[in-house]
């Protein structure tokens, strides 16, 4: 009687690992195609504005939210790359209704939104004449819900009732045998700490953390003011970290078109930036005689 039970409630145990195991796999590969789908919106989105050269940024995700990020500044029309990112999704197929939002980077501020699958004739798009002045923006997009497969839809319909009645059973079984277990565990068990959120505005770098949006870094336990162009420049530093980034892209990129600096206000702010940063000496912001400069970290 006791070998039964064991063997019947390993044959569920197995059963339902395998159930779990492919299901798992299944999320995983839709989370891998949305995410190139949302790094291709962005390529997209750079190629519309004229831009081939930029770097579209590691992809964020907040439950169904996915923050697409660039590494330049750039203004925009609402309607010309609305007609963008529509193709990309509609192409790509991962979602029937969603939201887009541009936000800003600094104030995480909604300039731009709309929304698509409100109703089968119905969208709306916000300001969608207006352009927008160049800055730093994220784009974000929301899938409100997910595009029906029709693969999914076949399968649904050549169901075996019988099978899932079989499968119910066992998931009955696995619920009834492992309920009592749980429940001890869960008594016996302190509540476990909440783990604090993951910030994707942190950048590490050495020992030091750094964060654009609110323009500060983080040693130890000490915090560091950056101005705005400091932050800029050591953004496009670490954009390339290891990698030497040209003077002349540096001038572009942190002063564009203002016209405020001389030929020192560059090596200024390096130097800025090296004081702030000498708390760790496996960080070195060097001098490419002729050429530019360029961030090392030394993660040995």
């Amino acid at each position: 009687m006791m070998n039964r039970l064991i063997f019947g409630l390993l044959s569920v145990l197995v059963f339902a690992h395998a159930a779990f195991a492919e299901d798992k796999m299944a999320q995983e590969e839709e989370e891998q195609h949305i995410e190139v789908s949302m790094r291709m919106i962005g390529h997209q989105v750079l190629l519309r504005l004229g831009d081939s050269a930029s770097r579209v940024l590691p992809i964020g995700k907040n439950e169904n939210s996915y923050t697409i990020s660039f590494a330049t500044e750039f203004g925009f029309n609402p309607d010309d790359l609305a007609s963008v990112i529509d193709s990309v999704i509609a192409a790509t197929g991962i979602a029937k209704s969603y939201i887009v939002e541009f936000k800003s980077c600094d104030s995480n501020l909604v300039v731009h939104s709309y929304e698509v699958g409100i109703s089968e004739h119905e969208n709306v798009l916000a300001c969608r004449e207006r352009d927008q002045p160049k800055a730093c923006y994220n784009l974000v997009v929301t899938i409100l819900k997910p595009a029906v497969k029709t693969s999914d839809t076949e399968l649904i319909a050549n169901t075996d009732y019988g099978q899932t009645d079989r499968y119910i059973v066992l998931a009955l079984m696995l619920i009834c045998v492992l309920l009592p277990m749980v429940v001890v565990q869960f008594l016996m068990k302190k509540k476990p700490v909440a783990k604090p959120e993951v910030d994707l505005n942190i950048i590490p770098i050495g020992e030091y953390k750094f964060n654009k949006r609110k323009m500060e870094l983080w040693f130890k336990d000490e915090r560091i003011e950056l101005t705005s162009k400091e932050c800029d420049l050591l953004q496009l530093l670490c954009d390339s970290t290891n990698n030497t980034v040209e003077r002349e892209t540096i001038l572009k990129m942190v002063w564009g078109d203002e016209g405020d600096y001389v030929g020192r206000t560059l090596d200024v702010f390096i130097s800025k930036l090296r004081k702030k940063l000498e708390g760790d000496s496996n960080i070195k912001i060097t001098n490419v005689r002729g050429i530019g400069y360029r961030l090392v970290v030394d993660t040995q």
